[in-house]
């Protein structure tokens, strides 16, 4: 979850028949009686791919009377717009390849995931001597975000300042600089991640942050499986960062420790590629992992974290299957969104030797499984699980269990009722990996870190309602009524009052950004707990910029 943080706009703003024979003809716009081939047909009859046309919009659009005024020209004329270069540089396919719906389709969603790009749709538009010509057209959006940064959760607030810019002139390239003060630390950080190097499909990252309490950075460097054809992957990643890590016992602060972790990761992965709808990867690499730790108080009220190195080889297997549709007004309000239903299934093993540096011998072992159900009267499950663990002298240490389900169901075309579950269990977690409940963990109603132990479960049920308010063209709003339900069970390492199921109930609103980089929907909510010490507040007010709705 990332804090609100309001760009330049929002501080402004405070198939017909074919003859049998498919013939050679002129493009639609010489021919407006033609109809082009369907996508089967086109794929049946053999078609390559010939002159591909990139076409970018403006962020307004002047040519619509609501978006045709001197503010919106401005910020159409300050805007860098997104090269052509920097779109070719993510599609999935090339002139002379064969045309394929299934990859102009993944192609799309490669390109929404690009946070300068708006809506891309990818349509073949003329059809000649076994050619079908393509269009990409995209929207750009508001890049460069300067400003303040506001949120609040559990009843805590978080300010910072920042210089973010999202497509540094017009080739996506990622460059922020900013400053932030929590409930932790007060920090200044400097960033950089780029989506194609030289063009390339090898991506860069790098971070370094400075805080009141330590510091930390990270490297990386990675040719991802950017497609499910890809044949090869190989990365190298490293970090370091110290800083003081606080304990909580119903959302006070009650000791802290200093952590001090170094981590490093190089991998390579194989893939036969896209067979019939899965597609099965191979990822072989190294990784080691230190944390240290140390009182950071005077004195401790529970135990410190015991220190640990893990150095280990490892593999991995990725099963996916290509099951995608899109959807509008799920998780985003206005904006296409990419919904896999295909199963994936993973599996990862490390040996762990003090040989190679690690504190002693384990098998580091996990696995993973998602899938999604498409229910009738417009309805639609997802389930997923994960487990990890290491094993140490033949027994589990540090092994966490989730599973987390999503339900929705579109009652019409404005109104989606949301039930959400996530359950996790742990058995003998490490001290700095217990497991936090409350107002900044999906309990609204209730302090940040209010409840701790080696298990918890939360209930979500939210009434989403998606309204046609689209003030001043910058922002799609919607409203929620939720109930949360969750609580904790386990010993924590200190002695926390068991109180037992912790319920809310609240109402919000929702802002879905569509003209910014931010991309992101800002929750405005009032929650209120119906449990709990009475030391809590009767009422919450939460301000925060999520992902999702």
């Amino acid at each position: 979850m990332r804090a609100f943080r309001p760009s330049l706009l929002l501080l402004l703003w405070l198939p017909g028949a074919l003859p049998p024979v498919l013939a050679d003809v002129a493009t639609v716009a010489h021919d407006p009686a033609f109809v082009l081939p369907t996508d089967a047909e086109l794929e049946r009859n053999g078609a390559r791919i010939g002159r591909i046309t990139i076409e970018t919009d403006d962020i307004f659009d002047e040519r619509d009377p609501r978006e045709d005024a001197v503010l919106y020209r401005a910020v159409n004329r300050l805007h860098v717009t997104t090269r052509e270069s920097t779109i070719r540089a993510q599609l999935l396919f090339a002139s002379g390849d064969p045309y394929s719906r299934r990859v102009l389709d993944e192609t799309e969603r490669a390109l929404r995931r690009q946070r300068y790009l708006r809506e891309p749709v990818i349509r073949p538009v003329a059809w000649h001597d076994g050619v079908v010509d393509v269009r990409v057209r995209s929207e750009d959006v508001w890049t460069t975000n300067p400003g303040l940064s506001l949120s609040r959760t559990g009843g805590a607030n978080s300010l910072g300042f920042e210089l973010e810019e999202l497509n540094l002139f017009g080739r996506g390239k990622q460059l922020s600089a900013g400053y932030s003060n929590n409930v932790d630390r007060t920090s200044i950080g400097l960033s950089w991640h780029d989506p194609a190097v030289w063009g390339s499909r090898w991506t860069s990252d790098a971070s370094f942050i400075d805080s009141d309490d330590g510091s930390g950075w990270t490297l990386g460097l990675e040719r991802p499986f950017y497609e499910l054809d890809a044949r090869w992957s190989a990365g190298v990643s490293a970090q370091s960062l110290s800083q003081i890590e606080n304990r909580y016992v119903l959302g006070t602060r009650v000791d802290a420790w200093r952590a001090d972790r170094q981590a490093f990761d190089i991998h390579r992965g194989w893939s036969s590629g896209l067979r019939g709808d899965w597609t099965r990867r191979w990822t072989a690499g190294f990784r080691y992992d230190r944390a240290r730790f140390e009182p950071a108080d005077t004195a401790l009220l529970g135990p410190l974290p015991d220190d640990r190195t893990l150095a280990y080889p490892y593999v991995r297997l990725d099963l996916l299957q290509d099951d995608f549709v899109t959807a509008h007004n799920l998780d985003q309000i206005g904006r296409t969104e990419d919904v896999r239903f295909g199963t994936q299934l993973s599996a990862e093993f490390g040996v762990s030797q003090a040989a190679f540096g690690a504190t002693g011998n384990a098998l580091v072992a996990s696995l993973g499984a998602s899938r999604g159900y498409r229910l009738p009267s417009d309805q639609s499950l997802f389930i997923s699980g994960n487990w990890g663990s290491r094993i140490e002298g033949g027994s589990l240490r540090d092994s966490l269990l989730s599973i987390s389900s999503r339900y929705f169901w579109r009652a019409s075309d404005k109104a989606v009722l949301f039930v959400g579950l996530a359950a996790d269990a742990g058995s003998a977690l490490d001290l700095d990996h217990e497991l936090m409940l409350g107002g900044d963990a999906g309990l609204r109603g209730y302090p940040l870190r209010y409840q701790t132990g080696t298990a918890r479960a939360l209930l979500t049920i939210e009434g989403r309602y998606f309204t046609d308010w689209y003030p001043f063209r910058l922002a799609r709003v919607g409203a929620a009524a939720f109930v949360d339900v969750g609580r904790t069970w386990g010993a924590s390492a200190l002695a926390v009052p068991e109180l037992g199921t912790l319920r809310d109930v609240g109402i919000g609103l929702r802002f879905g950004n569509t003209r910014s980089a931010l991309g992101n929907v800002l929750h405005v909510d009032l929650a209120f707990p119906l449990d709990g010490d009475p030391s809590i507040k009767s009422v919450q007010f939460l301000l925060k910029t999520h992902k999702s709705f």
